[in-house]
């Protein structure tokens, strides 16, 4: 992929909570962090960043573009000012975060607007997030499936969208999940508890290292330190054939995310 494997998601982390969380992370190893406009936490984590040792060119940042700045003439203003937020001069990867709402502005317009920023330096990749297939055509239509690094998508063991999968995989397009660990239902999951046993590690760790090696990119939150260090440390465990399919067979079209009047029509 060209976007890392693993990273520290921010949702609904605000102030001094994402601050510590950010800083925390850092400390530990991280370097991937995934934000959002809408998340109205990019100032702090920009302050996190620059309170770090950590340089700029040792970071991964994402950032997501609100549906509100998907137009050719608000989404680089609204990039800038997103910069300005997180004090960098660039962002490495920059996220549709939600397709226009009744496709009032077209994802060509938005996918080229993408493109226009990237040529101008400020965003070094770009892609979607919370795209069906008909939208991520619409975005390959647009700029090319070449220059389109991920659709980050809610993908946990109990939603686990195998037809975007497949699309996106036919097309060389990385998926990254969100919502991994399903809001903390899968480490409730016998299945997932009785193979963390088996192999001696926790339930996160069981299901952020099955994302991992089925090829998806997570971005798990934590504000604890210890679990920030254990979410890391599932790079590092490998699970058995068995195991998969085991999680596999966990699938129920269990979706967590889909809010009124943003929500696409899902595959």
């Amino acid at each position: 992929m060209s976007i890392p494997a693993f990273g520290l998601g921010t949702f609904r982390l605000q102030n001094d909570v994402v601050i510590h969380s950010v800083k925390t992370a850092l400390d530990v190893g991280y370097h991937v962090i995934d934000t959002a406009q809408i998340y109205e936490n990019e100032a702090a984590i920009g302050q996190a960043i620059a309170e770090s040792d950590i340089a700029r060119n040792d970071l991964f940042i994402t950032t997501k573009i609100w549906v509100k700045n998907l137009s050719k003439d608000d989404l680089i203003t609204s990039l800038k000012e997103s910069l300005e937020k997180l004090r960098t001069d660039y962002i490495d990867l920059t996220l549709i975060h939600w397709p226009s709402p009744g496709a009032a502005i077209s994802v060509a317009e938005s996918m080229q607007a993408l493109m226009e920023a990237k040529q101008q330096g400020l965003t070094r990749q770009i892609g979607v997030s919370n795209f069906t297939i008909d939208l991520m055509q619409q975005a390959i239509n647009a700029v090319g499936a070449a220059n389109i690094a991920t659709n980050q998508i809610e993908l946990h063991p109990f939603l686990q969208n195998r037809q975007v999968v497949d699309f996106a995989n036919t097309h060389a397009i990385p998926i990254t999940s969100y919502m991994t660990l399903a809001y903390g239902e899968a480490l409730k999951n016998e299945v997932i508890q009785a193979i963390a046993m088996k192999h001696q590690i926790t339930a996160a760790q069981a299901v952020l290292a099955w994302a991992m090696q089925l090829g998806y990119a997570v971005i798990p939150s934590s504000t604890k330190r210890d679990n920030l260090v254990s979410n890391l440390d599932a790079i590092k465990v490998t699970l058995d054939e068995d195991d998969m399919m085991q999680i596999a067979s966990l699938d129920r079209n269990h979706r967590l995310v889909s809010p009124e009047g943003l929500a696409p029509d899902w595959d």
